[in-house]
């Protein structure tokens, strides 16, 4: 590896190879009549970052070997439950987007019918999944732990549907600094931070120091995730994104880039990411997998 940001890659493309297996698999266990199958796979299995299974990943590496079953399943839910997200915001009542991944969008290749029920039917499934023993191989099930982590998924997808909502309330609006930030802890951190403490449950109990701290660094990451996609939406092209460059600006999206400028925007996520370092400064060497996950979200490009 010949810099930081190359190990930091290697780190995400690791742990999409292995969510992108145990997603198959996932769908797989799942009997979904066509056309919903095809819609389905569609907007899970076309690529994409992956990062909230890396976060699960990332943050089960901090004591390792521990219910390792229930972090790949909670990395396959909270995937469903973004795919999920992606497919809805896509529609043309909401975004109108054409191109995610590169590809059609769901609705462009199958229907805004089929496109809506197969972001509904992996809400659910989601929920199935946590609840299974798929990857058990025989172990028994934690019943206390897919309790804490549906708790935390539902949580989060709430708040995520509550964020949708404000940003679409926001276009064509200004906003202040905080009304943006309550939208996008919402719409976007939340289920950042719950791809996070969903692994956190499977290895720390309650009363843990390690859990605030990671609290701590979800919420930071989250939000710098969303300032980094507002400026990428800006400077970078719809070839590298795999979705419309610009399209923030044709719908007067409230964006840090927009109410800070873009410099002052990138300097914000700079802050935030040294937040998020600083959080993860409790946990030592053992933040490894986390940091290298942190440098990339910093440095991407899509």
């Amino acid at each position: 590896m010949s810099s930081l940001t190359d190990v930091s890659t290697y780190a995400l493309t690791e742990a999409q190879e292995r969510i992108q297996q145990d997603l198959l698999t996932a769908l797989d266990a799942f009997a979904i009549p066509e056309p919903l199958k095809g819609a389905v796979y569609h907007a899970v299995m076309l690529g994409g970052k992956r990062v909230r299974p890396a976060l699960c990943y990332a943050t089960a590496a901090l004591n390792p070997n521990q219910n390792a079953a229930a972090v790949r399943r909670a990395a396959v839910a909270i995937e469903f439950i973004h795919c999920y997200s992606l497919a809805h915001d896509d529609l043309p009542c909401m975004d109108n987007d054409l191109l995610r991944r590169g590809q059609p969008t769901c609705h462009v290749a199958f229907g805004e019918d089929t496109a809506l029920l197969a972001g509904d039917i992996l809400q659910s499934m989601a929920f199935e999944v946590l609840g299974s023993r798929l990857f058990d191989q025989g172990a028994a099930v934690d019943a206390p732990i897919v309790l804490k982590q549906m708790q935390i998924l539902a949580t989060a997808t709430s708040k995520m549907v509550n964020g949708q909502v404000l940003d679409l309330q926001a276009e064509g609006k200004h906003v202040n600094q905080e009304q943006l930030e309550n939208i996008h802890r919402n719409k976007t951190g939340a289920l950042i931070s719950a791809a996070i403490m969903m692994a956190a449950v499977t290895i720390f109990n309650g009363t843990d120091q390690a859990i605030p701290k990671l609290r701590e660094f979800g919420l930071a990451i989250g939000l710098a995730f969303q300032v980094q996609d507002d400026i990428l939406d800006i400077i970078a092209d719809t070839e590298v994104l795999g979705k419309t460059a610009g399209k923030d600006q044709q719908v007067d999206k409230s964006t840090y880039p927009a109410l800070l400028g873009l410099e002052q925007a990138k300097e914000y996520a700079e802050t935030l990411h040294n937040q998020a370092v600083n959080a993860l400064a409790y946990f030592g060497d053992d933040a490894t997998e986390l940091l290298k996950i942190t440098q990339f979200l910093l440095n991407r490009k899509s």
